[in-house]
């Protein structure tokens, strides 16, 4: 397995940090895990694109999570040479947002059937809303969903994604809960959107205090991720974004909590994790 953190931003444009989103490739093929501004360019930066994805996987519906969603179905589909259905996964609600988004993108649909003759079918895109359980078997490769918690945005869902022996958590953003704790005991690696508090706090912004209720802070996460023993955890979605020279910071904060492995992400960090032959 191998872990690519595709866009490690925030909803805070920053001209280093693509959105959010996570590739995660597995013996059956690239899995992408939520679809942040400028996912596709990052996807061809690590080789891979719209076509390959085996499947897109939606932790929730907020806006930076998603954005580029319709760049996914639109390349998808105006790329390939025969009918390819992307499949969706979400929580509760993502039917409703695909069918919105193919609305939207109805004008361009028709000029494209209009223009090339050899494109004659609509963008075709199988929603599986899912909220608890196993999601996806194919080969080695199992997909385990659970509840988070990023109330009031309701639902929302981490995934945790296994694949010969190894495994790794999409935990999406949320606080610490019980359904992320049963997902990401005894993972290889938590992929963990974090938050700073002091920081937040410092500023004094109010519509950045509001995201204090319902991100996890990084000591957060690391208790998260000491408590279900992991063994690498990954720093993403930093709020506010993190200042030049200020990195260790962010993982001094966890390390207080967890003793393993700690990943500061950037885009395009990778992280590899060899069969448990090796």
């Amino acid at each position: 397995m191998q872990i690519v953190i595709l866009g490690s931003g925030s909803p805070i444009p920053a001209p280093d940090r693509a959105g959010p989103s996570t590739l995660v490739r597995t013996s059956v093929g690239d899995l992408l895990f939520d679809a942040g501004r400028g996912v596709l360019l990052r996807a061809a930066a690590a080789f891979s694109g719209a076509v390959a994805f085996k499947a897109v996987f939606l932790t929730h519906l907020h806006s930076d999570h998603i954005t580029d969603l319709n760049d996914i179905i639109t390349t998808r589909w105006a790329m390939s040479f025969v009918p390819t259905p992307l499949t969706v996964y979400g929580p509760v609600g993502t039917a409703a947002l695909v069918a919105k988004t193919e609305a939207m993108l109805e004008q361009d649909i028709g000029y494209r059937l209009a223009h090339h003759e050899n494109l004659s079918w609509n963008p075709n895109t199988e929603v599986i809303e899912v909220t608890d359980g196993v999601v996806f078997e194919e080969g080695d490769v199992r997909i385990t969903v659970a509840p988070s918690d990023h109330a009031p945005v309701h639902p929302t869902v981490a995934y945790r994604i296994d694949d010969g022996g190894r495994s790794v958590v999409i935990a999406g953003d949320t606080i610490p809960c019980a359904g992320l704790d049963t997902l990401a005991t005894g993972a290889d690696a938590l992929v963990h959107t974090v938050i700073r508090r002091d920081q937040i706090e410092a500023l004094g912004i109010p519509r950045l205090i509001d995201v204090l209720d319902y991100h996890s802070t990084a000591p957060q996460a690391g208790n998260t991720a000491e408590r279900a023993g992991v063994g690498t955890l990954v720093l993403t979605h930093m709020v506010p974004p993190v200042q030049p020279g200020g990195e260790q910071e962010w993982i001094d904060q966890a390390r207080g909590e967890f003793a393993g492995e700690i990943v500061l992400a950037e885009d395009l960090t990778t992280i590899e994790l060899p069969p448990l032959d090796q």
